[in-house]
């Protein structure tokens, strides 16, 4: 459906989408002049040790600042203990009965904290604020008198910053009224296609009655076979397809710094996730008018996606009835609307091309668009800079501010187009395989070598730049995964290759490799600072798993300037969404490496069998590097994650469709077409001769 068509639906169900756009105004409106305006006041404090702490232990006698060291364990604790009820019944006794928070200042290193109030009463909120400042450094006192703590060894608090005077809080006020009335378009737009498919539908149902039914003919035979198989009809030429469309999404995801996004929607609203939600309203249109069908046999991603749906909005009604802040709501409002993205991807890709050629254009442009980011990488890595920092875009803005060249060792960490180096090598090695898989493609290799093979050389070479463990256990994992179910004289060709690229990473860029080896070395030995941190902070999450086990505390809310990094996907999505989340991530890794094998065992030809294993590959790339950042978080990373996915469906459902059906009762012939009326079966009983 294109876009005069779409443009015709509107102007003639122009009842419907007037009357449900005026209706989100109208309550937009009585949302503005209703909700008062609601004001927030932060203050700041900070944890000073006791003049003790140069001391030896056991003389040092203070176990919650000698917990972890620097006193961020000590931080932690402060901010458990203000969290919990019995400090909230305490702060009702002392007056503060607007919601607060109470966690780590953003960009801080060290141990500081950020309390705020929030409420609709600007003098009061300030008078609460000044409360639970001063609160705060009496329950530390509390604690380390209960734990026996010597007077003179105490942690002290010092305010940093004073409880300001209380702001507005237009900004989420706005966003709430632009919502409602985004919901009220977005439903007429909805409605309006389906009122122009049931009234199509009940004209055609009226027809025969009214008048003599149109003679069949060919075209009408196509039609119907076109329905009934989940093909689209070809009304016009000119009309885009899934492929275009997810094609333009590839273009602003791999071309738009992923730090770019529009203003107050965080991490979710970059260009490319706008877009994909743009192009959800497209499926619906066509699919509510009858113009596409999902093909057979796809349904596998779509219902992975559908459980995952249901833990993330069992995880924001969690999230609703826990008396949450205003940024996490607004964090789990953000939440949906990554989701949303994510399905749109995932429908797009599996119920929109139905055509296998389309489906091998839209591979060749995500290869050949991440081989692009790829070489900004190198760009990135050889100048010590980051060529993204240099972009802006008019009506974006940064949603990581603190955003900056991070140095590993006496290297530049390149993260090319992506927000951050780890989100730049977990892309890639989502998608080397693929390039791979297409650079021995046996339909390709009329081209040059070198155009089908310098996507594997970038995408590969730019890996061990960002030095990282997650990139090279990416590379091992498809290493381990492709190169032993290869012929032996391809298995021992890209071994020698493999050797001679570390020789010359050695040699072209000396300390790569030691630098590379030595954080590996540091991770078994446990001596790693980065590590430490990670493994204090899985334990950090227990506490929040045994309040909400099921659904967690809602997704999207679990966010750095309220809590903390978990550097691990596994434990944020416990953390959001609980166990029920968890096993529905988990699903979606397996969907992957089931479809990948699936894909392989039901190939006719040697390229199949490879492109199964290429989303094998991809698919335990995905579920292992998840351990080691929280790779949902990343826009990029989550778009090609979920677009694999689907693409992986999508090419099963080619295979099931072609594949030879198995004989059964009511159909004996093990072929893909009827058996000739020319010819009979020969496995069909022969028929009973009537007795004279």
């Amino acid at each position: 459906m294109n876009v005069r068509e779409m443009g015709g639906v509107l102007r003639r169900r122009w009842y419907v989408m007037a009357s449900l756009t005026l209706l989100g105004l109208l309550a937009g409106f009585h949302l503005h002049r209703s909700v008062p305006v609601e004001y927030e006041s932060q203050s700041s404090i900070a944890l000073l040790d006791s003049t003790a702490v140069a001391q030896l232990a056991p003389t040092f006698g203070n176990p919650l600042s000698n917990a972890g060291g620097s006193l961020v364990v000590t931080a932690d604790v402060l901010i458990r203990t203000l969290s919990g009820a019995d400090a909230a019944r305490a702060l009702q006794g002392l007056g503060v009965s607007d919601p607060y928070t109470v966690g780590f200042a953003a960009n801080a290193s060290g141990p500081m904290l950020t309390l705020s109030v929030t409420g609709t009463d600007r003098a009061k909120v300030l008078e609460e604020t000044n409360t639970l400042t001063a609160f705060a450094g009496e329950q530390l006192t509390a604690l380390q008198a209960a734990a026996g703590v010597q007077p003179g060894h105490f942690v002290q608090t010092a305010p940093v910053v004073l409880p300001q005077t209380p702001v507005p809080l237009l900004k989420s006020r706005h966003q709430q009224v632009l919502a409602v009335v985004i919901a009220g378009t977005a439903a007429g737009f909805t409605l309006s296609f389906a009122a122009e498919s049931a009234l199509t539908a009940r004209r055609r149902r009226r027809t025969p009655a009214e008048g003599a039914p149109a003679a069949p003919g060919p075209a009408a035979d196509a039609g119907r076979t076109a329905v009934r198989s989940g093909r689209p009809r070809d009304h016009s030429g000119s009309r885009p397809d899934a492929t275009a469309l997810l094609s333009g999404y590839l273009a602003l995801a791999f071309f738009i710094p992923s730090n770019l996004t529009l203003p107050g929607l965080g991490g979710v609203g970059t260009p490319a996730n706008a877009y994909a939600l743009l192009c959800l309203f497209w499926y619906l249109a066509s699919w509510l008018t009858g113009r596409i069908r999902p093909p057979a046999a796809t349904r596998l991603p779509r219902t992975a996606m559908l459980v995952l749906a249901l833990a993330v909005l069992g995880s924001y009604l969690a999230n609703a009835t826990r008396g949450s802040s205003q940024k996490e709501i607004l964090g789990a409002d953000r939440g949906l609307i990554g989701l949303l993205v994510w399905v749109s991807l995932v429908v797009l890709a599996t119920a929109g091309i139905h055509d296998r050629s389309r489906l091998d254009v839209l591979m060749r442009r995500m290869v050949v668009m991440g081989a692009a980011v790829a070489a900004i990488g190198f760009y990135d890595f050889f100048t010590a800079t980051n060529i993204a920092d240099g972009i802006t875009l008019p009506g974006l803005q940064s949603s990581v501010p603190q955003i900056a060249t991070l140095d590993r060792g006496s290297f530049t960490r390149p993260r090319s187009t992506t927000a951050q180096p780890l989100e730049f090598g977990g892309m890639l090695a989502l998608l080397l395989p693929f390039a791979v898989q297409q650079a021995l493609d046996p339909a390709r290799r009329t081209l040059a070598r070198r155009r089908r093979w310098a996507p594997v050389a970038l995408m590969g070479g730019a890996l061990p730049l960002t030095v990282s463990r997650t990139s090279i256990i990416g590379v091992l994992l498809v290493v381990l995964v492709m190169v032993p179910r290869w012929r032996p004289e391809r298995r021992w060709a890209a071994i020698g290759l493999l050797c001679g690229a570390v020789a010359a990473f050695k040699v072209v860029i000396p300390g790569l490799i030691g630098t590379i080896t030595a954080l590996f070395a540091s991770f078994l030995s446990n001596g790693d600072s980065s590590t430490q941190a990670r493994t204090v902070k899985y334990g950090a999450i227990v506490p929040y798993l045994e309040e909400r086990p099921l659904f967690g505390r809602g997704f999207g809310t679990f966010t750095p300037d309220l809590y903390f990094f978990t550097d691990n996907q596994y434990m944020l999505t416990l953390a959001e969404t609980g166990l029920a989340g968890l096993a529905a991530l988990l699903l979606l890794f397996l969907t992957g490496i089931h479809q990948g094998g699936a894909i392989r065992r039901l190939a006719r030809t040697e390229n199949d069998r490879e492109l199964g294993q290429a989303f094998f590959a991809s698919a335990v790339v995905a579920l292992v590097i998840s351990a080691t950042f929280d790779s949902l978080s990343f826009p990029m990373f989550a778009g090609m994650f979920f677009l694999t996915l689907a693409a992986g469906g999508s090419h099963l459902g080619f295979l099931r469709r072609a594949a030879p059906q198995h004989p059964t009762v009511e159909s004996p012939c093990p072929q893909t077409a009827p058996c000739p009326q020319t010819a009979p079966c020969p496995h069909r009983a022969p028929d009973r001769v009537p007795v004279p």
